[in-house]
C-alpha cells in the first residue's frame, strides 16, 4: 500500500507500505541490566539514562505474557481489531543474558496471534555472534526483527563523558555483523549531547548515512530526575537545545539520513513528573515537535536525503 508520506520516511508509513494496516508496538519492560551498570565495564549507566529507559508505567516484574497481552488490549481498544504487532524489548540491554534465557524471552512474542515482528533494545557492545544467530532465527521463521543499537553520538569524547563505556567502532562492528543476517538495525542518536555542536550532530549522521543501517531514532537530549546528568545540569554544566534550536537540528540531520532509511522517532519524551527540561519533552509536546520538524523541511524545500551531497564534499 503506497501512502501520503511527510518530507521524511516514517515508521508509520513504513509498515503501512509493508504490511496494509497499523502495526502497533507492544512496549515490555524485563528485568535485565547493563555492563556499564553491573561493573563489568563500568558502573552508574550512562548520565542520562533513568531506570534503564524503563517505560513509566511498565513494570518489569510483571510476567512477560501478561505485558504483551495488556499492551495487545488496549492497543485493540484505541485503534481496532484490524491490527499487527511488534513486541518491542525496549528496557536496559535486551541481549545481554545467557542464550536460553534470551531464547525463552524472545519465544513468548511467538505465542500471539498478530504478533509479525520483535524489536529488541541493545547496546552494540552486547551483540554476540550467538545472539546475533539467535535473532536471526527468528526472521528465518518469518518474523520482522529489528535490533536497535545506542550510539548516541559519533563523538568518542561524548561517549565517555556520558559514561557509555563503549567507542564509536563497537557500533560500526555491531552494525556490519548484523548485517550479515537478515536483520534490521535501528540506531539511537541524542542531539545536544554535552560539549557538542552542530557539527558533532552531523558527523553522526553522516556516520549513519555511510553504513548499512535500515532506521533511525533522533532523540533531543532531555534531563530527567534521579539521574547523574541531573545533578550535573543543577551544577550548571551544560545546556540545552531551544526547541527552534532542536528542530533546525533535526531537520539538518534527516537531510543527511538516506532516503530509504526508516526515521522511527524525531524526538522523546518522558513523563512530566520525571522531567525536569526542556519542556517540549513532555508527551503532551509530542505532536508539535513532530509538525514543527515536518514544516522546517518543507519551508526549506527539502527533505530525508537532500543533502546527501555532504558526505562526499564536507559541511
Amino acid at each position: 500500500m503506497k501512502v501520503e508520506t511527510r518530507p521524511f520516511y516514517s515508521l508509520k508509513d513504513y509498515f503501512l507500505e509493508r504490511y496494509g494496516r497499523r502495526v502497533q508496538k507492544v512496549t515490555v519492560a524485563l528485568p535485565f541490566t547493563c555492563p556499564n551498570r553491573d561493573g563489568t565495564k563500568a558502573v552508574g549507566g550512562c548520565t542520562f539514562c533513568y531506570d534503564g529507559s524503563k517505560p513509566t508505567l511498565i513494570d518489569p516484574r510483571v510476567p512477560l505474557r501478561d505485558q504483551i497481552r495488556e499492551g495487545m488490549e488496549r492497543a485493540r481498544r484505541k485503534y481496532g481489531e484490524d491490527i499487527y504487532f511488534f513486541v518491542y524489548y525496549q528496557s536496559y540491554t535486551n541481549t545481554y543474558a545467557d542464550l536460553e534465557t534470551l531464547k525463552r524471552v524472545y519465544d513468548t512474542a511467538l505465542e500471539f496471534e498478530g504478533v509479525v515482528g520483535i524489536d529488541v533494545g541493545a547496546r552494540p557492545d552486547c551483540a554476540p555472534e550467538e545472539v546475533l544467530d539467535l535473532l536471526a532465527s527468528y526472521a528465518e521463521r518469518g518474523l520482522e526483527v529489528w535490533v536497535e543499537y545506542g550510539l548516541q553520538s559519533a563523538n568518542f569524547e561524548t561517549l565517555k563523558r556520558i559514561n557509555r563505556a563503549h567507542g564509536v567502532s563497537d557500533f560500526v562492528d555491531a552494525v556490519l555483523r548484523t548485517k550479515r543476517r537478515p536483520l534490521k538495525v535501528c540506531a539511537h542518536v541524542i542531539l545536544g549531547l554535552p560539549g557538542e555542536t552542530e557539527e558533532d550532530f552531523l558527523e553522526t549522521a553522516k556516520l549513519i548515512a555511510s553504513l548499512p543501517v535500515d532506521g533511525v531514532k533522533i532523540h533531543p537530549l532531555h534531563v530527567i530526575r534521579g539521574t547523574a546528568m541531573a545533578e550535573q545540569f543543577r551544577r550548571g554544566e551544560f545546556g540545552l537545545l531551544t526547541f527552534e534550536e532542536y528542530v533546525r537540528a533535526c531537520a539538518d540531520f534527516i537531510e543527511i539520513i538516506p532516503e530509504n532509511v526508516v526515521v522511527h522517532r524525531v524526538t522523546g519524551e518522558v513523563d512530566e513528573s520525571l522531567l525536569i527540561a526542556p519542556d517540549y519533552c513532555s508527551p503532551r509536546m509530542k505532536n508539535r515537535v513532530l509538525t514543527a520538524v515536518e514544516r522546517e523541511l518543507r519551508k526549506r524545500g527539502t527533505r530525508q536525503g537532500s543533502n546527501r551531497r555532504a558526505l562526499n564534499r564536507g559541511l
